[in-house]
């Protein structure tokens, strides 16, 4: 299990939300899916709503803001320990900051932003709020990767933004690569093309929940309404499917174990 107490090395994926019309039909989805429960922060944070598993953070959704766009899919937000430097080599390098960077007070600091290919994501500069304090474990997120429609250029820039490096990964698509902080560094996530995504299909980030068992969890989740994408399939690295709220919001679950 990693429980984290402190903040993610600056270009980890350390936090994952979404919002929803309906706040009440999200979590009563989830919840029994994915094993969570749920703390509402109130109305002075527009209820956003941290998912927990075994009292620690793992996720949060929202509803959606006054002034917002509509409902958004899963975000994966990226650490930084300046989420303004941040913004500005975003902007530097082809990318487009939409949000902030904003001050949640005594919180963090957050924005978001577009790669050059077009896939959306967060900045957190940790305060109070480190992201994550449970991952690699049920309840938590095991993964995230980022599939796009121009590898090279979107390794140019989170090679420029956040200092990735990439090592490919046997047996995956050729164009598939693990994510590493520098050189010697641990797997992070994934980026990749768009090998077997349907003729249109825009950049993307996807979120793997861990769960214990894929298979059952699956099973709640179309009883709930939920949609399987792709079916669960035993690989090298776990047991794993793509999944849909419903409301059509795309999803990964995973289990160490097939």
């Amino acid at each position: 299990m990693t429980i984290r107490t402190t903040p993610w090395p600056a270009g980890t994926p350390c936090w994952v939300d979404t919002s929803v019309d309906d706040l009440a039909a999200a979590t009563a989805f989830y919840g029994p899916v994915i094993g969570w429960t749920f703390v509402d922060s109130g109305e002075q944070f527009g209820h956003y709503t941290l998912c927990q598993h075994d009292g620690h953070a793992a996720a949060a959704i929202t509803p959606v803001q006054p002034g917002a766009p509509g409902p958004a899919p899963w975000t994966v937000y990226l650490a930084s320990d300046d989420a303004a430097a941040t913004a500005e080599r975003v902007t530097e390098h082809g990318g487009t900051v939409v949000v902030g960077p904003e001050q949640i007070p005594g919180v963090g600091v957050m924005a978001v932003a577009v790669d050059p290919t077009g896939a959306a994501f967060g900045i957190w500069q940790a305060r109070e709020m480190v992201g994550f304090e449970i991952a690699d474990e049920p309840g938590g997120v095991a993964w995230t990767d980022v599939r796009v429609t121009d590898v090279a250029a979107a390794k140019a820039f989170f090679t420029a933004v956040f200092g990735w490096t990439y090592r490919p990964v046997e047996g995956a698509p050729t164009d598939y690569v693990t994510v590493h902080l520098g050189p010697g560094g641990a797997a992070v996530g994934g980026l990749g093309g768009m090998t077997g995504a349907p003729e249109g299909t825009p950049s993307h980030w996807l979120t793997y929940f861990s769960v214990a068992d894929v298979d059952a969890a699956a099973e709640r989740l179309t009883a709930l309404g939920g949609e399987t994408l792709m079916p669960a399939i035993t690989t090298p690295f776990g047991r794993m499917g793509a999944y849909a709220d419903p409301t059509g919001v795309p999803f990964a679950l995973h289990s160490v174990t097939g």
